[in-house]
């Protein structure tokens, strides 16, 4: 099991690899999801993946942030240099920068991140057949879960291991972007998960403070199982983090056994938040997992001095060499040097001289083609053929040995011959003149009136879970309907999503709504029409087009854009944006309202009734709602309006989408009589969205 370690720049990537890591992933340039880390500019980047490389460690490049179509001629260009430098793999989340890997480096391996939000053995088997060799699950997931995804994989499966947990699903948070224009889909995030909240107005505390994971106690199950990576988390840690954590996993994987008093005690003092968790590992969700860090804590400035030590006074990743040297009268000196990984190169030397005193040894030989001390080698063994009466001075041979190291370095640092390609244009496609239709997504069953069907939606969409208890058939001649599958869910729940899409067209549902590579199994086998959601992240044109290749007949655009790259999208798909509604801000494994209250308690705070709310510093109030699988899901405390701005009607959308979540019936049809042109509702407290400012 490969042991990735997180390098932020050059200090901690050299901390990395000095403590054990098999590989390290790194950022370049500003588009990977930690761009406030100091990451590396092209000279450090060439660097360090020859310096990694000379060691026998792969290098990981994240480029796994969304993108807009301006940024994706430079991602292109950090593409290409990554294939050319012969980078192990690139990290991707957005889908217009995997199509365009593929499509101009298609022998650099490429990795799903976890901001694809693949949680299921079927979004696994998806993104195997796009062509990806690694699958990076989301941090939620259970050891059975894991299990269960490793038996039937594939491609290579890669799992957090240390570090960092978030509140939100990875991909799916849009807490930062919306309250401080920082997107975490972009890496600036502002961790606003961090900061204290109340629940329902009570007391405050850190309610979405996950405490940082651990799953030291769990390597050797990891590794029965078939996780084929383990990632420890903190590219904007210290380096001294970045060496102390490495060198005790890669001890334990090695050894195969579990840490000691000490180990433990030495993970606790690098960093955490009152200690640690493997709470979604081992299937125990709720309160005992959250902790924070205490203000003013320092850092173990003994521990991390004997970490810097590690990586700072001497070369400790030592690459084995073995030397066959040969020395004959009359002819060039010959050194052969080997790493035992099948490089091997060979150089010559001066033609030896006759001895006048003392002929060169064997023996001495040897000794001197030893000293490897100041390289990144060690001398295994030396065999020397040494014919008598010859000498050769001390400095022929320590330039014989220097050679050989170098083009042995060269050799182990070259990268591959890969192929490349020019990137296709995509096609001008002219915006639509006509103003966008309106589409529906209820939350609730009631929602579903005849007066919000007033406004004559085009397309009403109903989360599949409520497909039994919202009756369509008075509506169905007059709109489609599409059954809404979650943005999440679990491989154990596939046979029941597909009986609830027979059911939906049974019904007379015409679309399947996704939010999730994992979903396209399914929704293609119902043989209904396929929609794509917001949760597929869509930001420029090439996703727009590989979704479009992918059989979608129409797609949800990121509500993270703003008015102006909305409109120069290339649409080669109908394309919906969000005009109405709470947006949310996201979507929790954890149960906010049972860990407040206790799950299913017979009370007013029953975590199942409406009306719970997240309340920050502020005193904003931002709804919970219940999502598929007893999750949570928080909404925006404002209320995204713009009826009464008529630009999102000339921006070429086929569909502007009325998203009803906490709204009672009768503000469902007062909102849709006003985007059809009647009426003059307007919400008490709302908000533009990011439609006019957008996102770092």
């Amino acid at each position: 099991m490969e042991l990735l370690s997180p390098a932020g720049h050059w200090e901690s990537m050299v901390a990395a690899v000095q403590n054990g890591a098999d590989a390290v992933y790194m950022g370049f340039g500003d588009y990977n999801a930690r761009r406030g880390a100091k990451n590396f500019s092209e000279e450090e980047f060439l660097a360090a993946v020859s310096y990694c490389h000379l060691r026998g460690v792969r290098v990981h490049l994240t480029l796994n942030t969304l993108l807009t179509d301006r940024e994706l001629p430079q991602a292109e260009a950090i593409l290409r240099l990554a294939s050319r430098a012969g980078v192990d793999a690139v990290i991707v989340q957005d889908w217009g920068v995997l199509s365009l890997c593929r499509e101009i480096v298609p022998d650099l391996p490429v990795h799903g991140s976890t901001q694809m939000t693949v949680h299921t053995l079927s979004g696994v088997e998806e993104l195997s057949r796009l062509g990806l060799s690694c699958a990076v699950l989301s941090r939620e997931l259970s050891r059975e879960e894991i299990r269960f995804i490793c038996e039937g994989s594939p491609i290579a499966i890669e799992v957090f291991g240390h570090g960092a947990l978030c509140m939100c699903y990875s991909g799916q948070c849009a807490m930062s972007a919306l309250i401080g224009q920082r997107s975490g889909n972009r890496g600036k995030c502002a961790q606003p998960c961090r900061l204290p909240y109340r629940v329902d107005g009570g007391k405050s505390g850190y309610p979405l403070s996950l405490k940082d994971v651990s799953l030291a106690d769990h390597l050797g199950e990891l590794r029965e199982m078939g996780v084929a990576s383990l990632k420890i988390e903190g590219r904007m840690k210290r380096p001294e983090y970045v060496a102390v954590v490495t060198d005790i996993y890669a001890r334990l994987l090695r050894e195969n056994r579990q840490p000691t008093a000490e180990e433990r005690q030495a993970l606790l003092a690098a960093f955490s938040r009152s200690g640690f968790t493997d709470g979604y590992y081992g299937g125990k969700k709720g309160p005992a997992m959250f902790g924070v860090r205490p203000k003013g804590e320092g850092e173990d400035e003994a521990l991390f001095a004997a970490a810097r030590a590690s990586y700072e006074r001497q070369e400790s990743r030592l690459v084995p060499v073995f030397f066959h040297c040969r020395a004959a009268a009359g002819e060039a000196v010959q050194l052969t040097a080997e790493d035992g990984e099948g490089h091997r190169v060979s150089v010559s030397g001066p033609v030896p001289e006759a001895a006048r005193n003392r002929s060169l040894t064997a023996e001495e030989l040897s000794a001197r083609l030893g000293k490897t001390g100041g390289t990144a080698f060690s001398c295994a063994a030396v065999t020397a053929e040494v014919e008598d009466g010859l000498a050769l001075s001390a400095a022929s041979v320590n330039a014989l040995r220097r050679e050989a190291l170098s083009a042995l370095t060269e050799v182990r640092t070259a990268p591959p011959k890969r192929r490349k390609f020019r990137a296709a244009s995509l096609p001008p496609i002219a915006n639509g003149k006509e103003p966008p239709e309106l589409t529906i997504s209820l939350l609730r069953p009631e929602q579903l009136t005849e007066a919000v069907m007033a406004c004559e939606p085009a397309v009403v969409s109903i989360p599949i879970h409520l497909i039994e208890a919202v009756d369509i058939a008075p509506y169905r001649e007059r709109t489609m309907f599409s059954a809404e599958l979650p943005r999440v869910w679990r491989d154990k729940d596939e046979p029941v999503l597909g009986r609830l899409l027979e059911l939906a067209r049974e019904c007379g549902y015409t679309c399947v709504s996704l939010h999730n590579i994992g979903q396209l199994t399914m929704a293609r086998e119902s043989g209904l029409l396929l929609r794509g959601d917001f949760g597929l992240n869509v930001f420029n044109s090439r996703s727009v087009e590989f979704w479009r290749k992918e059989g979608l007949t129409a797609l949800t655009l990121s509500f993270e854009l703003r008015s102006e790259q909305i409109r120069d999208l290339r649409k080669s798909l109908p394309c919906e944006a969000i005009v109405y509604g709470r947006l949310p801000l996201m979507l929790t494994e954890n149960c906010l309202v049972a860990n407040a209250y206790g799950c299913k308690q017979k009370n007013l705070h029953g975590p199942c009734t409406a009306g719970h709310t997240l309340t920050d510093r502020m005193g904003e109030a931002f709804p919970i709602c219940q999502v598929f699988g007893c999750r949570s899901e928080v909404e925006n405390a404002k209320t995204l309006f713009l009826a009464d701005k008529p630009a999102y009607q000339s921006l070429g959308l086929r569909y502007a989408r009325l998203r009803f979540t906490t709204e009672d019936p009768a503000v469902c049809a007062a909102v849709a009589a006003r985007y059809a042109g009647r009426g003059n509702y307007l919400p008490e407290n709302f908000t533009r969205g990011l439609f006019f400012r957008g996102v770092e």
